[in-house]
C-alpha cells in the first residue's frame, strides 16, 4: 500500500465548512502533510494524515490533536487545535486545523546557516530545558490521557533495532554490540509515567524572542519514562553528538547546566542519565541511517545528509562510552 497524493482542490472542499482561504502546502513533517490556510484573517495550520496509508502511530493526526487539546492552557505551549475532521480512511485521510505560531526554528549545533544571535539562541536551550520540566511534571491522569497506553524503555531499543536491520550493515557497524550492552545496563524504572514528546530539541519548538513560543511535532508522543526526552534533548543539545561546524558550538549552555534547569522544573530527581544518553545515540544512529538510505535512493542525493554518514559510528562509539562512565 502507498500513498496518495492529496489534491489542493480536495482539501479545499473538505475545509470549505470553515470557509478556509488561501489554503498551500506548507514545508515541514514527515509523517504528515502540512499546509497553511487563513480563516478569515486567522492564519492556521492544517496537518492531514497521507491518503492511501493506514492512520495509525506516526500517521494518526487525530492522536496528536489529542495530545494538543489535553495540554491547551498548561505550561507547556502548543498551538490550539480548532477543528478536526475524521475523514473515511485510507482514501479520505483524517486532518485537524490548528492555530499558527508565529515564530521561528533552528537547531543550532547541526543548522549551518542560522542567522540568530548566539546569546538569544542560548536563552532559547535554557528555557527549553524548562519546558521539558514542565511537560514532565504533568500528571497523564490529570489532563485526561490515562487511557493511552504506555511505551516501556525496552520496546525503544526493539524499535531501533529494527530500523537498523533493514538498513545497509557498513552504516553503523557495530549497532548489534551497542544494543547488548544498552540491555545489559539497563537502569531501575522510574515511579510513574510521564508525556514522552519522542524528538524533544530546540528544532521541534517555535521561539520568540528567547521564549518557547509552541512545542510541535508531536507525531511520536507516548506516556512513558520522561528520561527518553531528557537524553535526547541533551544528546542534541552537546556539540560534541555531530561535531558539525556551526556558529552556536562554543556559545550554548552545557549539557549539565540544561539538566539543572529541566531538575528544577520538574520538580524531582531523573538518575541514569548517561544510560538515556547512550540510549539516544544509539537512536540517533539509527534514525539517521534511514535517512542516509532514502537519501542515496533519490535521484539527486543531498550532500548535507549524506555528509551525516561519518558521524554514525562515532554515535555508536560514543554511547559505549557513556555506558562505561
Amino acid at each position: 500500500m502507498a500513498a496518495q497524493p492529496l489534491s489542493l482542490a480536495e482539501l479545499r472542499d473538505r475545509l470549505a465548512p470553515l470557509d478556509a482561504s488561501d489554503v498551500a502546502p506548507l514545508s515541514g513533517g514527515a509523517s504528515s502533510l502540512t499546509f497553511s490556510a487563513r480563516l478569515g484573517e486567522r492564519r492556521v495550520v492544517v496537518k492531514v494524515a497521507p491518503p492511501g496509508l493506514p492512520a495509525v502511530l506516526n500517521r494518526d493526526v487525530l492522536r496528536q490533536a489529542r495530545l494538543l487539546r489535553a495540554l491547551h492552557g498548561s505550561a507547556v505551549p502548543v498551538p490550539e487545535v480548532l477543528w478536526e475532521d475524521a475523514g473515511d480512511p485510507p482514501d479520505v485521510p483524517p486532518l485537524f486545523v490548528m492555530s499558527f505560531v508565529d515564530g521561528d526554528s533552528l537547531e543550532p549545533l547541526f543548522d549551518r546557516d542560522g542567522d540568530v544571535p548566539e546569546a538569544l539562541v542560548a536563552e532559547r536551550m535554557r528555557n527549553a530545558a524548562t519546558t521539558l520540566g514542565a511537560l514532565h511534571a504533568l500528571d497523564p491522569t490529570a489532563i485526561g490521557l490515562a487511557d493511552e497506553p504506555t511505551v516501556g524503555v525496552d520496546a525503544e531499543i526493539d524499535r531501533w533495532c529494527r530500523a537498523l536491520d533493514t538498513v545497509d550493515p557498513l552504516l553503523a557497524p557495530g549497532w548489534q554490540e551497542a544494543a547488548a550492552d544498552l540491555r545489559a545496563a539497563q537502569p531501575r524504572a522510574v515511579t510513574g509515567t510521564s508525556v514522552v514528546h519522542g524528538d524533544f530539541r530546540l528544532g521541534n519548538l517555535l521561539a520568540a524572542g528567547p521564549g518557547i513560543a509552541a512545542v510541535v511535532d508531536w507525531e511520536i508522543w507516548t506516556l512513558g519514562d520522561p528520561r527518553l526526552d531528557v537524553g535526547w534533548f541533551l544528546v542534541n543539545a552537546d556539540p560534541q553528538t555531530y561535531r558539525r561546524a556551526t556558529r552556536y558550538a562554543d556559545a550554548l549552555p552545557s549539557p549539565t547546566d540544561l539538566f539543572d534547569d529541566y531538575v528544577r522544573a520538574y520538580g524531582r530527581d531523573s538518575p541514569d542519565i548517561p544510560w538515556f544518553e547512550a540510549l539516544a545515540c544509539f537512536k540517533s544512529t539509527a534514525t539517521w541511517s534511514l535517512i542516509l538510505k532514502h537519501n542515496r535512493r533519490r535521484d539527486d542525493p543531498d550532500a548535507d545528509v549524506e555528509s551525516v554518514a561519518d558521524a554514525l559510528p562515532h554515535l555508536l562509539e560514543r554511547a559505549r562510552d557513556l555506558l562505561r562512565a
